[in-house]
C-alpha cells in the first residue's frame, strides 16, 4: 500500500506540473516566448543536413501508421508468448495516446511555432503527440524491460535505448520546428504521471494472473 501511494504521489505531482504549463501556455503563453526562442535556436542552430535527415528519420517512426505498425507486431509477440497484462498496458497506452492528443490540442489550440519545418505537420502544438507516444510507449517498454529481462548488461542497455529514445523524439520536434520546446516539455510530465498512476495496478494484475496461472 505505501509503496502504491509512492507512485500515485509521484503521478499526481508530475500532471500538476502539467496542468500548469498548460494553463500557462493556454492563457499567458508570451511568458513562454524567450525560453521558447533561445532553447530552439540553441537545438536547431544552422540546421546541418546530417543531423536534420537523423532526426526525420528517428521522428517517422512515431508517425501514427509506423508506430501501430511496429506496437501491433510487439503485442502479436506478447500474446504468443502470453504475456497478457503487458499486451494490455501496451495496447491501452497506444489507444490513450491517440485520445489524449486529439482532446488536448483542442483544448489548448496553440499554434505551431513560426519557424521553418523540416517536416510537414499540421494542427496544434500543445502537447507534442509524438513527444507523448514515445514517453507512453517506450515507457511501458521500460517497464516490462525492467520485469521480463533478467541478465543485468541487457535489461540497462535496453533500458538506457529506451530512455535515450524518448529523450531524442523530443528533441527532434524542437529541432525540425514543428513544436515549441515547451510542448516537448509537456509531454513526458503528461506522460510520465500517467504512467506512474498506473503502474501499481498494472503490477497488481500482472501479479494476481501469474498467480493463478493465466499468464506467464
Amino acid at each position: 500500500m505505501k509503496n502504491k501511494q509512492t507512485f500515485l504521489t509521484k503521478g499526481s505531482f508530475a500532471l500538476l506540473l502539467f496542468v500548469i504549463l498548460g494553463y500557462v501556455v493556454k492563457f499567458h503563453s508570451g511568458q513562454l516566448k524567450g525560453i521558447d526562442s533561445l532553447l530552439q535556436t540553441t537545438l536547431r542552430g544552422n540546421l546541418p543536413h546530417a543531423l536534420t535527415v537523423f532526426f526525420s528519420s528517428l521522428t517517422s517512426l512515431i508517425n501514427t501508421p509506423v508506430i501501430v505498425t511496429w506496437v501491433a507486431l510487439l503485442l502479436g509477440i506478447f500474446l504468443y508468448k502470453k504475456w497478457w497484462s503487458e499486451a494490455l498496458l501496451l495496447g491501452g497506452n497506444l489507444v490513450l495516446t491517440g485520445l489524449l492528443v486529439k482532446l488536448l490540442k483542442g483544448v489548448y489550440q496553440r499554434p505551431r511555432p513560426v519557424l521553418q519545418h523540416l517536416v510537414v505537420e499540421s494542427g496544434f502544438s500543445f502537447p507534442s503527440g509524438h513527444a507523448l507516444a514515445s514517453t507512453l510507449i517506450f515507457g511501458t517498454l521500460l517497464i516490462i524491460v525492467s520485469q521480463r529481462v533478467q541478465t543485468v548488461q541487457t535489461k540497462r542497455l535496453l533500458q538506457g535505448l529506451l530512455i535515450t529514445m524518448i529523450l531524442l523524439i523530443a528533441m527532434s520536434r524542437v529541432y525540425l520546428g514543428v513544436h515549441h520546446p515547451t510542448d516537448v516539455l509537456g509531454s513526458p510530465l503528461l506522460g510520465v504521471g500517467i504512467l506512474y498512476i498506473e503502474f501499481p495496478y498494472y503490477d497488481k494484475v500482472r501479479f494476481q494472473w501469474r498467480f493463478a496461472g493465466k499468464q506467464k
